[in-house]
């Protein structure tokens, strides 16, 4: 009988361990790591994204980390396509493969497909990332829900790449946001199992706190300083960057960015789980539980 090929998948909040859970898995398997984190892929980015070591990338084969650079344009629809492809061509060498990561829009646009969506103009993201930085979220907001209300109720109002995203949509199409959307899921040709990893959240942000932390010590304010001229690019909206370029623009000092950058990953890993506790098809679990091999993997 031939064996149906099988993508695991490792989901969860930032800090909650999917990394290791996911080296000791593919490790167990003979198999390699399919990342799905929007900001690892990018090569200059290491401290700020918790990017895994070179050690731990020296474990098994990863892929889609330090994949493109920050100067280069990327999506999750892009990625879901990319993502396919090398998926079906690893399944030539393995029965079953290991997709790990955070960025709930990845893992949506690889197993379910993206929306098709419309040519951004030359400049009209950098134009818009140039208002937000001059104007500020509030202005940000206000846009979005002018542009398009319907969009607005149900993004993540918080967090200004998909705000960013959503206007440079609207603007370059004239269209809603809405209007792109797929009506159908992707049929896939492998079987997919998901995992989602969780702690108590007392723990979660205790985890958190420390690694933040440690990316100070390891020299994080020094990572943001050298892409600080570049700010304005998108793969830099997001947090760990954002906070210590606020810093830069002396709007507080040094003490504050801390506390900014520990509460607004916070922040983030609360929105992670949110998104992936509405997808009925993710079984919960502790990293610990795939540490010690006490899970049924349905293999």
């Amino acid at each position: 009988m031939v064996r149906e090929n099988k993508l695991i998948v490792i989901v969860g909040p930032t800090a909650v361990g999917k990394t290791a859970a996911a080296i000791h898995l593919a490790s167990r398997l003979s198999t390699e790591i399919i990342s799905a984190d929007s900001r690892q892929l990018f090569k200059e980015l290491t401290i700020g994204t918790a990017k895994p070591t070179a050690e731990e990338l020296a474990a098994v084969p990863h892929h889609f980390i330090n994949y493109k650079s920050i100067e280069e344009d990327y999506d999750a629809a892009t990625y879901g396509e990319e993502a396919f492809q090398l998926i079906m061509r690893l399944f030539e060498q393995h029965d079953t493969l290991v997709l790990c990561g955070g960025s709930g829009l990845y893992v949506k646009a690889l197993l379910e497909g993206f929306d098709e969506m419309p040519e951004i103009p030359a400049g009209l993201r950098e134009a818009i990332n140039h208002d937000f930085h001059e104007k500020g979220l509030p202005w940000l907001q206000e846009e979005m829900r002018i542009a398009d209300p319907v969009y607005f109720a149900q993004v993540d109002t918080q967090n200004p790449q998909r705000l960013i995203r959503g206007l440079e949509i609207v603007r370059a199409s004239g269209k809603a946001v809405m209007f792109f959307r797929k009506k159908n899921k992707k049929v896939l040709p492998f079987k997919v199992a998901k995992f989602g990893l969780e702690l108590p959240r007392e723990v979660l942000y205790a985890r958190i706190d420390t690694r933040v932390d440690e990316m100070i010590r390891l020299g994080l304010f020094e990572e943001a300083a050298q892409f600080y001229p570049r700010k304005e690019l998108n793969a830099l909206q997001t947090v760990g960057y954002q906070e210590l370029f606020g810093w830069m623009d002396g709007n507080y000092d040094r003490e504050e960015a801390i506390r900014l950058l520990k509460r607004n990953t916070r922040h983030y890993a609360k929105r992670q789980m949110t998104w992936f506790k509405r997808d009925e098809e993710i079984s919960w679990m502790s990293p610990e539980k795939i540490i010690s091999n006490d899970v049924n993997l349905g293999l």
